[in-house]
């Protein structure tokens, strides 16, 4: 029977717990692409070692994803003037708005400013603090960090290369923002850190239950951001939309990251190789087919 967090030898950062999840091992690549970027990323890792190599495969993908952020907001703008969203984005406002009471504005204003250019900072040192006070290691620092910085690059790059208006001002509840309006920051740095604290979180749950609660409440807490920007007229749907999609990709490339890391550590540790092959005799082989 494969357990989620088997016991390695002498893996370091706690790789050898954080390589199983839920019996998927993190480490096995089954894709030619993904065996591939895995033997490349050993050999930076045998020049600068796992921490440098794992850094600057994060800085590629930072690079990498503002490049998308661009070529995405070029296309954006396009579908914009030619009106092509506002079959979407105007009904919903507008739905917003005869939804709307002086308590519930005051409460929404609340609950999205956790997401904002204080709350979500605040939030974010909270959970980095607390996984790498609990786990001994400096990762925690570093995926956070890595995830925090690229959503704040690529919701900088889409503004200043889209520049589109937001919903007009009679429209919102203040207290106004002037910034453009795509992508929603509030939007795109909540799935982001959402999504990889509750990465690193299950990497260490036990039971299927709770890895299901984690990702659930990651979710719902992304989705009401996101919706809250909508309903207080700070931002149209689509460009709350739009950095769902920028986040998640995001997102995926620290997690791909990761799991490189993972890779390289166990098998300096005997671990498997690329091909997910372990050495014969290996302290988990029996978790191979």
């Amino acid at each position: 029977m494969a357990h989620d967090q088997p016991q390695g030898r002498g893996a370091d950062d706690g790789a050898a717990r954080d390589r199983f999840v839920g019996g998927q091992d993190l480490a096995r690549w089954k894709t030619p692409f993904g065996r591939a970027l895995a033997r490349l990323f050993q050999r930076v890792s045998r020049w600068l070692g796992p921490y440098a190599a794992l850094i600057l495969t994060l800085l590629l993908g930072a690079t990498t994803a503002a490049a998308l952020t661009a070529a995405t907001g070029e296309v954006y703008e396009s579908v914009v003037e030619a009106d092509g969203v506002a079959v979407l984005d105007h009904p919903l406002l507008q739905t917003a708005i005869g939804l709307r009471t002086p308590e519930l504005d005051a409460a929404v204003t609340g609950f999205t400013n956790l997401a904002g250019g204080v709350g979500m900072p605040i939030l974010a040192g909270l959970a980095l603090l607390a996984l790498s006070l609990t786990r001994r290691s400096w990762l925690p620092v570093l995926l956070i960090g890595a995830a925090a910085g690229g959503s704040l690059l690529m919701t900088v790059a889409g503004k200043q290369l889209t520049g589109r208006a937001r919903p007009p001002l009679a429209d919102a509840v203040p207290p106004y923002e002037y910034s453009a309006s795509f992508p929603s920051g509030h939007s795109l740095n909540s799935i982001v850190i959402a999504g990889i604290v509750a990465y690193l979180l299950i990497l260490r749950q036990r039971t299927l239950r709770s890895r299901v609660l984690t990702i659930l409440a990651a979710s719902v807490f992304a989705l009401a951001v996101g919706l809250s920007r909508v309903f207080l007229g700070h931002h149209w749907f689509t460009d709350v939309l739009g950095a769902w999609t920028l986040g998640l990709a995001w997102l995926a490339v620290v997690i791909t990251a990761h799991r490189l890391y993972l890779t390289v550590r166990n098998r300096g540790t005997g671990g498997p190789d690329q091909a997910g092959r372990w050495p014969a005799g290996g302290p988990d082989a029996r978790l191979e087919p």
